[in-house]
C-alpha cells in the first residue's frame, strides 16, 4: 500500500485562510469561496483552471455541486465526502491520486462555516443514533467524555494533565493574530470551569467560531514552479472504526493509530522524524488520545506526556502551533485548518514559526472519535 502512494509527487501549492473567529453576514459559502479566491491567487492559479473540486459545506450535503455552481466552474472530478473533519485529510490523498493519474491537473480543497454568527452550538441531545439517545447524551461531546473517563480510570491520566493541552494551546494563540481566544489561562482556570459532560469542562472543549480555509494542490513540478514554496505531500492516509463510541472496544484506542502508521509508512518516515504536529483538539483529550496511537508515546502515557508545557511554545514538540480548535478557532470542522497550519510551518510563514521545521503532520477527526486521517507534509527540499 505504501509503495503506491505517490510520494512527494504532488504538493499544496497555495493556501489562505479568511474569516477566522467571526464573520457576521457571510454564509458558509461565501467564507469557502473567499478562502478559495484568496488559495488560487496565492498559488498564482486561475479559478478556470480548478477541474477537481472538493468542499464541505456544513449543512449542505450536496455541497460539491452547490460549491461548483457557486464558482461558475464545472470541474471533471468532485468530492463531497463527509467523515467530519477528517473529511479533509481524506480530500488531500484523493486529490494525490487523482493529479497522479492525471485525471485532474488543479485541486480545490475548501472549506466555510458560519457556525458563530449562524447560532451553532457545541453540546446538542444526540439524536444521530437510536441506540444512543435514550441515555440522552449530549452530542459529541458526552462520547468524547465516555473517551475521557475510561483513560481516567485505565491509565491514571488526571484532569490536571487534560488542562494541560488546553493551556498549551492558549500559550500558543497568545502570540497568533488569527487566533479567536487569547489572553491568560491556566490549570486552576480550566479546573474551575463549568463541568459539561464529566470529566470535560467547558474549557476543555473546542471554540465555536466562523471560518474559512482552502488549499491547492497540483503536481510538485507546476507547484515549484510556483510563486510561494512547494508543501510536498508525502503520505495521507485514513481509517474508520465505527460510528458511535459505544461500538468502541477500547474507547482509549483510536483509529488513528492505523491511519498515522500508514501514513508515515508512505512517507518513509517516523513520529521521530516529526518536526511539528498539528491534531484535531476539539476536546483536550483527543490530543492525549492521538499522541499515543499516531505514536509519540506510548498507549496509557499521553497524560504525562503533555505535562510540564511539552507541547507549548519552546517544549519539545510543537502541537497546535496555532492554538488549533481550543483557542484559534474551530468552525464545525477543524481539519482543513490543520493542514494550513502544518504546510504554513513548512512554507516559514507561520506566526509562531518553528525553525528548521522541515517535517508536519496534520491529523483529522470525524464523528465520535469515528474517522482518523493522517497528512504527511514536507517542506520543498523534501521534494
Amino acid at each position: 500500500m505504501a509503495d503506491d502512494f505517490p510520494r512527494a509527487r504532488t504538493a499544496i501549492a497555495g493556501l489562505a485562510t479568511y474569516g477566522l473567529g467571526e464573520a457576521p453576514g457571510e454564509s458558509a459559502i461565501e467564507l469557502a469561496a473567499q478562502a478559495s479566491r484568496l488559495a488560487l491567487a496565492d498559488a498564482a492559479i486561475r479559478l478556470d483552471e480548478v477541474d477537481g473540486l472538493f468542499v464541505c459545506l456544513p449543512s449542505d450535503f450536496l455541497g460539491g455541486l452547490s460549491f461548483a455552481e457557486y464558482l461558475g466552474i464545472r470541474p471533471l472530478f468532485t468530492d463531497n465526502n463527509r467523515t467530519g473533519g477528517s473529511a479533509f485529510m481524506s480530500h488531500v490523498a484523493t486529490a494525490a491520486l487523482a493529479l497522479e493519474a492525471g485525471a485532474i491537473d488543479v485541486a480545490l480543497i475548501a472549506y466555510g462555516s458560519n457556525q458563530r454568527t449562524g447560532g451553532g452550538k457545541l453540546a446538542t441531545p444526540a439524536k444521530n443514533n437510536d441506540y444512543d439517545a435514550p441515555y440522552r447524551p449530549l452530542f459529541p461531546v458526552s462520547s468524547y467524555a465516555l473517551a475521557a473517563a475510561r483513560h481516567l480510570h485505565q491509565y491514571g491520566t488526571t484532569r490536571e494533565q487534560m488542562a494541560e493541552v488546553a493551556v498549551a494551546a492558549r500559550a500558543w494563540a497568545n502570540t497568533n493574530p488569527e487566533a479567536f481566544a487569547k489572553g491568560p489561562l491556566s490549570v486552576v482556570d480550566v479546573l474551575a470551569s463549568r463541568m459539561i459532560s464529566s470529566p470535560i469542562s467547558a474549557r476543555d472543549c473546542c471554540l465555536v467560531t466562523d471560518g474559512a480555509a482552502a488549499i491547492v494542490m497540483t503536481r510538485a513540478d507546476r507547484a515549484r514552479a510556483g510563486p510561494k514554496p512547494a508543501v510536498a505531500v508525502l503520505g495521507a492516509a485514513a481509517a474508520t472504526w465505527w460510528q458511535a463510541i459505544a461500538q468502541a472496544p477500547d474507547p482509549t484506542i483510536t483509529a488513528a493509530a492505523e491511519s498515522g502508521a500508514r501514513a508515515l509508512a508512505m512517507a518513509g518516515l517516523t513520529p521521530a522524524d516529526v518536526d511539528v504536529v498539528q491534531l484535531y483538539d476539539a476536546f483536550t483529550i483527543n490530543v492525549i488520545l492521538f499522541l499515543e496511537d499516531l505514536g509519540f508515546c506510548p498507549k496509557g502515557e499521553g497524560g504525562r506526556f503533555v505535562s510540564d508545557g511539552r507541547i507549548a511554545p519552546g517544549g519539545a514538540l510543537p502541537v497546535n502551533t496555532n492554538g488549533g480548535g481550543l483557542s484559534c478557532c474551530h468552525p464545525g470542522m477543524y481539519g482543513l485548518f490543520a493542514i494550513v497550519e502544518a504546510a504554513r510551518q513548512l512554507r516559514g510563514e507561520a506566526a509562531n514559526q518553528i525553525v528548521g521545521a522541515e517535517i508536519g503532520l496534520a491529523h483529522g477527526n470525524g464523528g465520535t472519535l469515528s474517522s482518523q486521517a493522517t497528512v504527511i507534509l514536507g517542506s520543498a527540499a523534501t521534494l
